[in-house]
């Protein structure tokens, strides 16, 4: 932890932490307080098990005495009746982050390990995810304004369980880390067989991910350049780049720049599926393309450029009046040979519509 401290510069940072009282959160936290200004405990009850808010006042209590500052969140609400485990997740970070924006707080730390990222690339590997896929979880990344770090990614789990142990504390254990419903969990019990039999360990597929993150970090500088240097952006959600330059692009390229500008004007964590954007990108490259929708955009074809908008769902018709209302605002568009939809989802976007 204290190298990753020093690589990011962490050290006056006041900094939360997600505890959900198992040995990983409860060491991160703990140690935590070693290394940051000042380290805040959230803890989340998602209401879906009869412990889970004795969980939750387990760690109350714990923090207490500790002398760390604590929350519970809750997830409030009916509860979905499939999907239940991405549900948990992403209303967890939703609560999470939200914390952390209204208290102003820019550091979210999370507990995942070695083994987690194991898993994960195992997981990724089964799906047939590509580069970023593989690459497992970043040590690093922004989500929802608020960046959310992993100082323990690269540190084995029964290190910080000895490291609890010596402390003489004690951890919650989550019935459904054993259940064989859930596919992370076969994966992690075969973890073992894997290594046993030919000799591939968790430490060497955390490795591996390490590895494969340092090309995607050489994508990503080369996405961003483009980003810059030849795409377009109106307002704050809307991008045009020129239909020549796009077909001249690597098609590696072309995908990543594609999938970062769908995820910006979509404001999703997520950019689309692989196999959509690749077909997108077949199907912007006919001649006689004119649009399509896909995650939440809008992509069409106009004054020799590909536009990405947000997704108008009504058939919203935009006055002449209300476009020169937008005009004394900004100006600056005035002598912009823009499309109607352009100018819509900028008159929208105004209005926070």
């Amino acid at each position: 932890m204290k190298n990753f401290f020093l690589q990011y510069d962490l050290s006056d940072e006041v900094i939360a932490a997600g505890v959900s009282g198992g040995a990983d959160s409860l060491a991160l936290v703990l140690r935590l307080k070693k290394y940051c200004k000042k380290v805040v405990a959230l803890s989340v009850d998602h209401k879906l098990r009869e412990e889970s808010a004795a969980e939750a006042e387990y760690v109350a209590g714990l923090m207490k005495k500790e002398g760390i500052e604590h929350h519970i969140l809750v997830w409030e609400g009916e509860k979905p009746k499939t999907g239940i485990e991405a549900a948990a997740r992403e209303a967890r970070y939703n609560l999470l982050c939200g914390w952390c924006k209204n208290n102003k707080i820019k550091y979210l730390a999370v507990g995942h390990h070695r083994r987690d990222q194991a898993e994960t690339f195992l997981l990724r590997l089964q799906r047939g995810s590509g580069l970023s896929g593989l690459c497992g979880m970043l040590p690093i990344f922004e989500q929802n304004e608020i960046f959310i770090i992993r100082p323990q990614l690269n540190d084995d789990p029964q290190e910080l369980k000895a490291y609890l142990q010596q402390r003489n504390i004690k951890w919650v254990e989550d019935p459904s880390n054993q259940s064989d419903d859930f596919l992370r969990v076969k994966v992690r019990k075969f973890l073992p067989e894997l290594e046993k039999k030919i000799g591939i360990s968790e430490e060497r597929l955390s490795e591996t991910a390490n590895v494969l993150q340092r090309t995607r970090s050489y994508f990503a500088e080369e996405v961003d350049k483009r980003i810059r240097n030849q795409v377009r952006k109106w307002g704050s959600s809307i991008f045009s780049f020129s239909s020549m330059v796009f077909a001249g692009w690597h098609s590696e390229i072309a995908y990543r720049v594609l999938a970062e500008i769908l995820r910006k004007v979509s404001k999703k964590n997520y950019a689309p599926e692989s196999d959509e954007i690749l077909h997108l990108i077949k199907v912007l490259n006919q001649p006689n393309f004119k649009g399509c929708t896909l995650n939440g955009c809008e992509v069409f074809a106009a004054k020799k450029r590909l536009w990405v908008i947000p997704e108008i769902r009504k058939n919203q018709i935009m006055k002449k009046l209300q476009w020169e209302e937008y005009l004394q605002k900004f100006p600056q568009y005035a002598k912009a040979d823009l499309p109607y939809k352009v100018r819509r989802a900028l008159y929208n976007e105004s209005q926070g519509v």
